[in-house]
């Protein structure tokens, strides 16, 4: 058996995530936490109250709701720090790589 435990890194788990910058990384992690708290939730609920109840239908209606609100925010953040990041460098390069 090999020892891949040992060689276990967070860069294995995300990859794309040191691609994305801070604030995009916390947005989807953010994300995500929404995502599993959802999930986890109606789990319990459903199992409570049963699967195929009208309080099941609706806790998974309410969660899909709950998770495209979480998506549109982590895309609104991604697209303002694209932006950002685009309109400061152009700036930056405005301001600092003038032709004499």
């Amino acid at each position: 058996m090999s020892d891949n435990k040992n060689n276990y890194s967070k860069a294995n788990e995300q990859p794309d995530k040191n691609e994305d910058g801070f604030v995009k990384g916390v947005s989807k992690e953010a994300k995500n936490v929404v995502d599993h708290t959802v999930d986890t939730s109606g789990k319990i609920i459903k199992s409570v109250t049963g699967e195929g109840g009208l309080v099941g239908k609706t806790v998974d209606s309410s969660g899909n709701i709950i998770k495209k609100v979480s998506e549109k925010g982590s895309d609104v953040i991604g697209k303002t720090v694209d932006n950002s990041s685009k309109a400061f460098k152009s700036i930056k390069d405005k301001a600092f790589n003038r032709k004499k």
